[in-house]
């Protein structure tokens, strides 16, 4: 992006001579016009003529040969300034989501589903080096979104989810895990990231929550851990009406650190408890930190003189009065 800036700006001040030298014209000027007193002025009167009347031009143009020299004095520069981004060490992370229907007690604002998307929206929003994709499950898991760098389709992937019995309902954490892992196996990223949220106990499913977490840690997968839900009880959905509604009461929230933990443990992440919104979003702003992209930045940084332009501008201004003052302006002055 290009920038006019002034390396000495100091020399503006000078600008403050200009009304000085518009006075001491206008006080010489009066000068010469000394007042003769004679009985009559009948032979003297006369229009002025075209010259006389443009010879002030000959001043204006000093004035901007003298502006324009200012300016030249300040160095004016155009700067373009370029950043090259490089980045050494990408983390290709996949997030797992549990969509089970427990995902819509409202002990988070206005459900823990709706308030883990915000949260997870604006944590793909500041990884800005990585890849990304999105697995979601309940008694079965499906791939929302690939690994993918394109953040746009990753927010839209999270903006679309929602729990709506298309699959199976259920906590199979094992195969949740499972999931995001085979999306990351192949992946050629030095450093590969999988956030498990959940907000219940594991109770179905074909894949053991714990041979999932041995499987990611033979492919150097680390697995951070989030339980999600108060503690104690919470207004949580317990059947549906015919008309589809989902009716709710107190229920006691039960989510299974010990297994949460011993995943975490055993891929070298993390376990972390939301028991609300703010805490939720603590925890993925820690995470965030966790797993840092190296960059490389190279800024380059062009600058473009302008003041010989501005210097040659003030040469000719001034040899055009000098050429006037000696020419057609010779006998008025």
């Amino acid at each position: 992006m290009s920038n006019i800036t002034f390396l000495h700006p100091i020399f503006f001040w000078l600008f403050l001579l200009l009304p000085v030298l518009v006075y001491l014209w206008i006080k010489n000027k009066n000068k010469q016009n000394v007042a003769l007193k004679i009985s009559s002025v009948k032979g003297f009167q006369g229009k002025k003529t075209l010259l006389a009347k443009l010879q002030p031009v000959l001043f204006a143009l000093r004035l901007l040969a003298i502006s324009a020299l200012i300016v030249a004095l300040a160095r004016p520069q155009t700067v373009d300034t370029s950043t090259k981004t490089k980045s050494t060490n990408g983390v290709d992370m996949v997030m797992a989501m549990d969509v089970s229907g427990s995902m819509l007690a409202k002990d988070l604002k206005p459900n823990r589903l709706e308030a883990l998307k915000v949260v997870a929206g604006d944590f793909v929003k500041e990884r800005t080096e990585d890849r990304l994709g999105l697995v979601v499950y309940a008694a079965e898991a499906y791939t929302k979104a690939p690994v993918t760098s394109d953040k746009n389709v990753l927010l839209n992937a999270l903006r679309d989810v929602k729990y709506d019995q298309i699959i199976q309902d259920g906590t199979a954490i094992g195969v949740g895990l499972a999931t995001a892992v085979n999306r990351l196996k192949d992946s050629p990223a030095k450093s590969r990231v999988v956030i498990l949220l959940t907000d219940g106990v594991n109770n179905t499913g074909l894949v053991d929550p714990q041979m999932a977490a041995e499987i990611a840690k033979e492919y150097k997968i680390k697995v951070y851990t989030i339980g999600i839900g108060t503690n104690g009880m919470a207004d949580s959905p317990y059947a549906i009406t015919p008309d589809g509604k989902i009716q709710f009461k107190k229920m006691k929230v039960e989510i299974d650190e010990a297994l949460m933990k011993s995943i975490a443990k055993t891929t070298g992440g993390k376990y972390f408890r939301a028991t609300d919104n703010q805490s939720l979003k603590e925890i993925y702003n820690e995470i965030n930190q966790l797993e840092k992209t190296k960059i490389d930045e190279q800024k380059f940084v062009q600058r473009n003189e302008l003041f010989r332009s501005l210097a040659l501008l003030s040469l000719i201004l001034l040899l055009i009065e000098l050429i006037l003052r000696r020419t057609i302006f010779k006998g008025f002055i």
